[in-house]
């Protein structure tokens, strides 16, 4: 009676034709017809109940919307989720027809099933990135009421509720200015605007709003989808950068320093004020050019290239564009950024004014010395005068009594105070007159020689060990050799006489030469009486003498500490009481004065 009305309908033809699968159900639940496309999803199937075919179970659901047709006659729709021939996990929608018989009852049941699989993994991942994309996703009606919000938006501006956007973001009652919704509604397109609102918790927030129509009706947009990017905590780093650009705006264009920075192809991208004045050279001639080579000093470039770290000249010169040779405190370091070289900087401290103090104060201490000498000078010719005069006396009275003996004691004591008041004279025009040293290559070791050899035959007769310890092939160096060599006699001098004070029996004094690091090293070391705390204060200090009015003039040291300054070197020393001391000079190679007519920096490499 089925397959005839069937027949009868021709109902094979349009169950093929209908693009869904279609299966028919009698009263106990078995499928007896299904089109082709049915059966490709679930399998060949008729004979079997339909929970057993689309669900893979035993017995009928506790739901069943079948049989519910069944009692009642009415058409139903539904979502199920079932199992197709390979036992995937497939959605589908069924729609439930009844079919009656010639008397009018429900004799089977037709069920139509779309398959709802794509649609809902869509549906699921549309939903996943509502949910979680990193940013504040709300969905607009006309009243700019919040109608779907996402997760992020509800944890900082809570449930919306249907409120106002203005409301949920900036606690605002009425429409914002620039709403990016307002005009997407009013043009149907894509918008964008910056916006500060405030979350929950009252905190300011600032968000970049892009608005896009989402729900069209009649061509009129009924929705919109909006999209917030935080973008506080970049407003916050954005603020710290402008800040600190204008803190090193700031400390670069008032440093009193010169200051310049390089590209990675040592191009010239800032220069300060500073720097502009120390090179006589304008930022606009400067920037996006090279240093010119002839500024910095020779070798530094080349000690750039060849080191990453950060360097320090403390005293070398830098050229102007002027051809002025300038003195200046040079420090440089190389800027990286994930080991790429990005450039460099430089910072010059000029040093004209220090070095016209120091040599203010320099010739100030000379006056002063001078003063001071002039005052021991005039109190140890009295007491020569008076030496000549007894001189005098007892070569005169030898004379008138024919006394050989008297007259040839009064003639030393002529010699004696006539060879005290040379003395004299000369220590103080050698210190007074300050003049600029005379460099040339000198060989180091024989300067060192010629003074032990002066020495050699006083220490002999004192019984006083002198001896040279001169390292081999010292480089040659720019040296006044005459002056090199006053400095020498006079530590020389005064080691001997602290050998003098001491009763030890092995009295040694030992003149050293040494190189090492790019700088030139004399010492002379005795193990003599030493010099105690107090007097080491004022050894290189103003008219200073340990030998007393009647065997020095205290300008030795002081002589001294002028010419190895004049050298750009540096005195030290280090003393024991009794047991004896050492004396340094310290000649940095870079620093050394500049032979006649010799172009090159004293900066140099």
């Amino acid at each position: 009676m089925i397959e005839t009305n069937w027949q009868g309908l021709q109902c094979d033809a349009i169950l093929e034709e209908i693009p869904c699968g279609i299966m028919v159900i009698d009263p106990g639940l078995h499928i007896v017809r299904h089109n082709r496309l049915f059966g490709k999803v679930f399998g060949e199937s008729l004979g079997k109940p339909c929970y057993t075919v689309i669900k893979g179970e035993n017995e009928p659901c506790d739901r069943c919307a079948a049989r519910d047709s069944f009692a009642d006659g009415q058409q139903r729709t539904h979502e199920e989720v079932g199992r197709d021939r390979q036992g995937r996990t497939i959605n589908y929608l069924a729609q439930l027809t009844p079919l009656r018989d010639d008397s009018g009852q429900v004799s089977h049941v037709a069920a139509i099933t779309t398959d709802l699989t794509s649609t809902k993994r869509l549906q699921r991942e549309y939903q996943t990135l509502f949910e979680k994309v990193p940013c504040y996703v709300t969905v607009l009606n006309r009243d700019r009421r919040v109608v779907k919000a996402n997760e992020m938006f509800r944890r900082t501006f809570g449930e919306p509720r249907g409120e106002h956007c203005f409301k949920l973001f900036k606690h605002r009652h009425e429409e914002c200015d620039n709403c990016p919704a307002a005009l997407t509604f009013t043009d149907g397109e894509s918008h964008s605007a910056r916006h500060v609102g405030t979350s929950k918790d009252g905190r300011e927030t600032h968000y970049v709003v892009s608005t896009a129509p989402l729900v069209r009706n009649d061509q009129e947009v009924t929705h919109v989808i909006e999209m917030c990017l935080d973008v506080t905590e970049t407003t916050k780093l954005e603020d710290e950068l402008v800040q600190a650009s204008r803190y090193r705006k700031a400390l670069v264009e008032h440093s009193l320093d010169a200051i310049v920075v390089t590209d990675a192809d040592d191009k010239v991208m800032l220069m300060n004020p500073a720097a502009e004045k120390l090179w006589g050279q304008s930022r606009d001639q400067a920037i996006g050019k090279k240093i010119p080579a002839g500024v910095l000093p020779k070798g530094l470039r080349q000690q750039r290239a060849a080191s990453d770290e950060a360097f320090l000249l403390p005293d070398t010169r830098l050229t102007n564009v002027d051809g002025e040779e300038i003195p200046v405190r040079l420090a440089g370091m190389t800027l990286y950024r994930d080991e790429r070289r990005l450039g460099g900087a430089l910072i010059a401290q000029d040093l004209r004014e220090i070095k016209e103090l120091e040599h203010e104060k320099l010739v100030a201490e000379r006056l002063a010395a001078v003063g001071q000498t002039v005052a021991g000078l005039a109190h140890g010719i009295k007491n020569v005068l008076m030496g000549l005069e007894g001189g005098m006396y007892a070569f005169k009275s030898g004379m008138a009594k024919g006394d050989d003996q008297r007259m040839l004691q009064g003639w030393q004591m002529l010699e004696e105070n006539i060879d005290r008041i040379t003395s004299f004279v000369k220590e103080f025009l050698e210190f007074a007159r300050g003049r600029v040293p005379e460099v040339q290559l000198v060989d180091p070791n024989r300067i060192a020689r010629q003074v032990v050899e002066l020495f050699a035959d006083k220490t002999a007769m004192a019984g006083i060990h002198l001896e040279a310890e001169l390292q081999e092939q010292v480089p040659f160096a720019l040296l006044d050799a005459e002056a090199i060599h006053v400095c020498l006699s006079n530590l020389v001098s005064n080691a001997l006489d602290a050998c003098d004070l001491s009763d030890k029996p092995d009295r040694r004094v030992t003149l050293t030469t040494r190189d090492a690091d790019g700088v030139l090293y004399y010492e002379v070391a005795d193990n003599g009486a030493g010099i105690d705390y107090e007097i080491r204060k004022k050894v290189f200090t103003t008219f200073f003498s340990t030998k007393g009015s009647d065997k020095g003039t205290g300008l030795g040291l002081l002589t001294t500490n002028k010419i190895v300054q004049e050298h750009g070197g540096k005195v030290s020393f280090e003393s024991t009481p009794g047991e004896g001391s050492i004396f340094r000079l310290a000649f940095p190679r870079d620093r050394l004065p500049e032979a006649a007519g010799d172009g090159e920096s004293s900066g140099g490499s």
